[in-house]
């Protein structure tokens, strides 16, 4: 069982005593500082498998390929639209080979490349490649408006872009104005070079020993936008990342157990954390293979998934809706499934049970995780190799080789089993900071490095983790992060708009979309599609806003923070009334 750890009661103390400082009136601290709960007692939880050797000094591509030997013949990655087969040994390969052509282009440790792709294997070629290179790998969705990848590729320092051609459109203005090279995994437009550049080169030159790479050394730098405000970038570290594959898929009795017969789906998408951690290093570290789906379609999933014999099914709530509700589904073969791990956001009890009335064989359950988290905090131990029995809605216990308390947001004080409080994590696996941006990093890590994830939860009485809420402002659509900020700050460049917030809404399919409440300017008669088409030009597809709902003032703290809590709480009225 989960340890949970008490403190001896302790008095408030001095200033100068055991080198600790005193708390406000009535506050009582433990020997890092942090406040206690009433009693003095720190409530620390702890995974219910035991701890393991992590090996921490590998960088990432040594940790992942470490039993290349063992699975140099086995299939590595399936190409679901062709059906092209990569080995182990050819992957690791064609990854050395990159590494060659990244130095010809002038590429050296800590340069920054930005995928900007959809599962495919070059995704993975390149990954890999500016692993073995000492470089960082910034990810990107190929969705992303023209201004959003210019923000990401500017605040990264980003190089050189891996994309295709379809989206060299929209980088004129980087590859024009800033330098930034490009090249596509197919035919190349005017300007830009042939994947073959990097794929070509001559893998003798790679030396291992040209690169040193350090555990603490970023080699991951995804964009979040954390608990609040705009995306930043995240740096994941070879440690980090080492770390929480470790605490998922190794030891005697892994978390996830899975193995070199098991055939991996990745229909989600690889420049999003969960399925670059969990899905592709995790089936590398295991010797699985990897199915790569470029994107989400009912009838191609479920064709591959009986063609392949898919047996682990990592997903996000929409997906598990399909197959749930599909009637597709009942004309084929999904028996060779094993798992169904479902994370990115949360799912509800009533979903996850018509989930198994589908695959009444499958072990299901859910994961929990965050970017800042390296990403995964808790997982479903269903999955492990000696499984234990999970509850519907729980979100499993947390990961080995690290900690977890449920702090009350008011106080601060650590709160024991079934009490909701702010869900903090500490371990190896968590992020170094964000990438320029100190101040970001000190109000989400804190001195004694506890991240704060912004996610209310509690742990029941059986160790388990349940998320009910979150103090973060962040939206979630299928998985895919909204932040308010980044709407409200093009809202509010409409002339005939004076003040805007944006919250989310909850939906069956999307689980949260993202709506508007808007002040107009005086005198200004402004509709509501006029509103939906003006962001709709700037955004992602899954930022645009779904419904807006017109106000005489937006409620707001007297230090000028908006009351969101107050605008969510006005939604269900107003959804009724305009349907």
């Amino acid at each position: 069982m989960i340890e949970v750890q008490s403190a001896p009661p302790m008095t408030r103390p001095t200033e100068n005593e055991n080198n600790q400082h005193a708390g406000e009136e009535g506050v009582v601290l433990n020997e890092e500082g942090a406040v206690l709960n009433e009693g003095g007692k720190d409530f620390v939880y702890r995974s219910k498998l035991p701890d393991i050797d992590i090996p921490y000094h590998l960088p990432l591509h040594s940790y992942c390929f470490e039993k290349l030997d063992e699975f140099r013949e086995k299939p590595c990655l399936i190409q679901g639209s062709n059906g092209k087969i990569y080995s182990y040994g050819e992957v690791e390969l064609i990854s050395r080979k990159v590494v060659s052509g990244l130095a010809k282009l002038g590429f050296k440790k800590g340069d920054v490349v930005m995928l900007l792709l959809p599962n495919c294997p070059e995704f993975v070629f390149v990954f890999l490649g500016v692993c073995m290179a000492g470089a960082i790998a910034t990810t990107a969705n190929p969705f992303y408006t023209p201004s959003d990848i210019a923000k990401q590729s500017g605040a990264s320092g980003a190089r050189l872009i891996v994309t295709y051609a379809a989206c060299v459109e929209k980088l004129s203005d980087l590859m024009e104005n800033h330098g930034v090279q490009v090249i596509t995994i197919d035919t190349p437009p005017k300007g830009c070079e042939h994947i073959s550049l990097l794929l070509d080169g001559d893998e003798s030159e790679y030396c291992p020993a040209d690169c040193v790479v350090h555990p603490d050394d970023t080699v991951a730098l995804p964009y979040s936008s954390g608990t609040t405000g705009l995306p930043k970038g995240v740096m994941l570290t070879h440690k980090g990342l080492v770390s929480s594959v470790a605490q998922q898929v190794d030891g005697e009795n892994p978390n996830l157990y899975l193995h070199s017969e098991d055939v991996v789906l990745c229909v989600l998408p690889l420049f999003h954390i969960y399925s670059l951690n969990s899905v592709l290093l995790c089936s590398l570290r295991a010797g699985s293979a990897i199915l790569l789906m470029q994107k989400f379609e009912i009838g191609s999933l479920l064709d591959l998934v009986q063609r392949f014999k898919v047996t682990v099914a990592p997903v996000v709530p929409p997906i598990v809706l399909a197959i749930a509700k599909n009637t597709l589904v009942e004309s084929y073969d999904l028996s060779s499934i094993r798992i169904v791990l479902s994370g990115a956001a949360p799912l509800g009890k009533e979903l996850e049970d018509a989930l198994r009335q589908r695959l009444p064989r499958a072990n299901f359950g859910q994961g929990y995780g965050m970017t800042e988290a390296g990403p995964v905090l808790s997982m479903c131990l269903a999955f492990a190799k000696e499984p234990f029995p999970m509850k519907s809605g729980s979100c499993g216990t947390v990961v080995r080789n690290a900690q977890m308390k449920i702090v009350d947001p008011d106080t601060g004080a650590s709160l024991p089993y079934n009490q909701s409080g702010e869900i903090c994590i500490r371990g190896p696996q968590i992020m170094k900071g964000y990438l320029n941006d100190a101040e970001s990093t000190a109000r989400t890590i804190d001195e004694h490095g506890w991240l704060h994830t912004g996610d209310i939860g509690y742990i029941d009485d059986d160790d388990e983790v349940f998320i009910v809420d979150r103090v973060k402002e962040i939206i979630k659509y299928k998985g895919f992060q909204v932040p308010p900020a980044e709407l409200e700050d093009i809202l509010i460049t409409h002339p005939s708009i004076a003040d805007a917030a944006v919250v989310p809404q909850k939906d069956e399919a999307a689980g949260e979309v993202p709506v508007a409440f808007v002040v107009r300017s005086n005198g200004f008669d402004l509709k509501e599609d006029e509103i939906k088409q003006f962001v709709a030009k700037q955004v992602v597809f899954y930022k645009k806003l779904h419904n807006v709902y017109f106000i005489e003032a937006i409620p707001k703290s007297p230090s000028g923070k908006i009351l969101r809590k107050d605008l969510r709480a006005k939604l269900m009225p107003l959804a009724a009334a305009i349907q």
